[in-house]
């Protein structure tokens, strides 16, 4: 019996001991009555609704969503660090640990994130995550002991700031969304070099152009306007829908295509080369490539150039995203003379790479060093002239004929100037301020000349004329409508066809209203001018027939395309469609 005593008491002891060790203290509990943990959950559902809802539900939000998100995240540690009713270690100590882990995980992530969104992804998409889930922790461990809530509050930190060292950007939308990948993982530009690791980079020459004119010369067709002219397709999708010709990968890069006869030509990154490549129309086949030892990236495009080829006279010319103007044989890309425009000139690759593609007009081609035009002679390659610095820009050279006068129109950060092609003497200037300008300019069937100024701005219609005085420029319409940034737009009975953010519109561009509003598409489109229809190559890589039709938004069709983010303009010859992204290219007859 004093035994079973004995045990017993022993085994008292044992579980009051064991009681006491889990028994949170007397200060403790007192310190977790005083935490007013409600501001906190409000803080943290509504810095992720406006960072992630607001933006997927109105894609034009998205600079809100952002700010929203940074300054959510702000209040959150502004409430945390005052307000939570925690003891003063727990606060500052997560003060310090938040933002000491941040600054130690930039020292660690991908460079796609340090420099995305211009070094904003990071905090973006982190600070809002990094403080919901500090929220979750004071919610989820308030009843724990200190010494348990502080290995979990270090353990969530560390966690949900530390992951980004795993992760890398492969761009972001044009309403500013990010995707992301495993870093580990293969892009398409390495599966794509490790499919063609051993091709030679010189194929067979002698393969000639056919004697014909081409049918897509360069950037948006032969008017850089965006219309086909002469082309008729089917425009019943649902009985006649497009057929695929042929599907090839693609390296990287923004460029369009520029299309002769049999052969097509579009410039994509190889590695460390910046390629010029020629292929079959018919097949997606490769003729020739011409490459460079140049390489540019930026966090929102990725890699690549950004231009697209022009043809002219059986040449090639070609601007890179570094700068290097290339003027190559069609027939088998045969170099016939290069020049590194940036060098040259001591100008730094702007923050986006030159964008601009050449424009050849009388015996010059014509190039933007960014906003800067800069012409050389077409046989010689020797330096022309070069124009006023118009600071940054990244929209292309464009020939007009005003008054019977041909001219170059450039847009650049103080606006539209027009210039003489042989010198490069000024003709008239239009000031509109507006910075990065991407789109072109557009000219209407009697002449006027119609700008597109960005998002925050609109669009404006011009009349030019000559006076015994000298030129004279007076604006006709001025509408807030067609708020463009990214995706040029393309000018039809008195219409406009375009973006604002992501949708696409019709405006009138004589009264300056509206006609009609459509669903998400992004991406850039073509106009079939003898149809009335708009061929779109959405930014999801879907192609879709648009009613060019001012009555209201009618969809004729769509097709999934290509896959993944589409920023390229689309070509057309004859009645062959040819797209494609920094992934892949496809051609499809409609």
């Amino acid at each position: 019996m004093d035994m079973v005593l004995k045990k017993t008491g022993l085994i008292n002891k044992q579980n009051n001991m064991s009681q006491k060790a889990n028994k949170i203290p007397k200060d403790e509990k007192n310190h977790l009555r005083s935490l007013r943990l409600k501001a906190g959950i409000i803080l943290a559902v509504l810095t992720i609704l406006i960072r992630f809802g607001l933006p997927s539900i109105l894609p034009g939000a998205a600079a809100v969503g952002v700010l929203g998100g940074l300054l959510g995240g702000l209040l959150i540690i502004i409430w945390w660090a005052f307000f939570s009713g925690a003891n003063r270690a727990e606060r500052w100590g997560a003060v310090v640990l938040i933002i000491g882990a941040m600054l130690v995980t930039s020292q660690f992530m991908d460079p796609s994130i340090t420099t995305g969104m211009r070094g904003m992804m990071f905090p973006a998409y982190a600070l809002p995550v990094l403080a919901t889930a500090f929220v979750l922790w004071a919610v989820a461990t308030r009843r724990l002991t200190n010494q348990l809530r502080w290995v979990l509050m270090i353990v969530t930190v560390i966690l949900f700031s530390g992951m980004w060292t795993l992760i890398r950007s492969e761009g972001i939308t044009g309403h500013s969304m990010a995707k992301f990948a495993w870093r580990w993982t293969e892009t398409s530009e390495e599966k794509l070099l490790a499919m063609t690791d051993h091709d030679s980079m010189e194929l067979p020459s002698g393969i000639l152009t056919e004697e014909t004119k081409a049918e897509w010369p360069g950037f948006r067709g032969s008017q850089r306007d965006g219309i086909a002219r002469d082309t008729e397709v089917s425009t019943d999708w649902t009985n006649s829908p497009p057929r695929e010709l042929w599907r090839h990968p693609i390296g990287p890069g923004c460029s369009s295509f520029a299309v002769q006869g049999d052969l097509i030509y579009t410039q994509e990154q190889r590695g460390e080369e910046e390629v010029v490549s020629c292929y079959r129309l018919s097949t997606g086949e490769a003729v020739w490539k011409h490459g460079d030892k140049a390489r540019f990236w930026d966090s929102h495009a990725g890699a690549g150039p950004r231009s697209t080829p022009t043809l002219h006279d059986g040449r090639v010319y070609t601007f890179g995203a570094t700068g290097i103007l290339n003027v190559l044989d069609a027939r088998n890309g045969g170099l016939i003379w290069s020049r590194n425009v940036a060098d040259a000139n001591n100008t730094e690759v702007p923050e986006w790479g030159f964008s601009s593609s050449p424009l050849v007009a009388g015996n010059v081609v014509i190039v933007a060093l960014a906003g800067t035009p800069i012409a050389y002679d077409l046989n010689s390659g020797d330096q022309r002239w070069i124009g006023e610095d118009g600071g940054k820009g990244y929209s292309s050279p464009h020939l007009f004929e005003i008054e019977g006068i041909p001219q170059v129109v450039m847009m650049n950060d103080r606006g539209a100037v027009s210039l003489v092609p042989e010198d490069g003497t000024v003709l008239w200037e239009y000031v509109w301020p507006y910075s990065d300008r991407i789109l072109q300019p557009a000219q209407t069937a009697n002449g006027d000349i119609v700008l597109s100024s960005g998002m925050s701005v609109g669009m404006r219609r011009l009349k030019v004329t000559l006076e015994s005085d000298g030129w004279n420029v007076k604006i006709l319409m001025n509408t807030v409508q067609l708020k463009s940034s990214f995706n040029d737009f393309v000018i039809h009975n008195d219409l406009a066809f375009g973006y604002s953010g992501p949708f696409l519109e019709c405006v009138d561009i004589v009264e300056g209203g509206r006609k009609w509003k459509s669903s998400r598409y992004g991406g850039q489109l073509i106009l079939l001018a003898d149809q009335d229809v708009l061929v779109v190559l959405t930014e999801k890589g879907e192609v879709a027939l648009v009613s060019a039709s001012p009555d209201n938004f009618t969809e004729l069709g769509r097709i999934p395309a290509i896959e993944g983010k589409t920023w390229n303009h689309p070509a057309i010859a004859g009645n062959i469609l040819l797209v494609r992204n920094s992934k892949e290219m496809v051609a499809f007859r409609l």
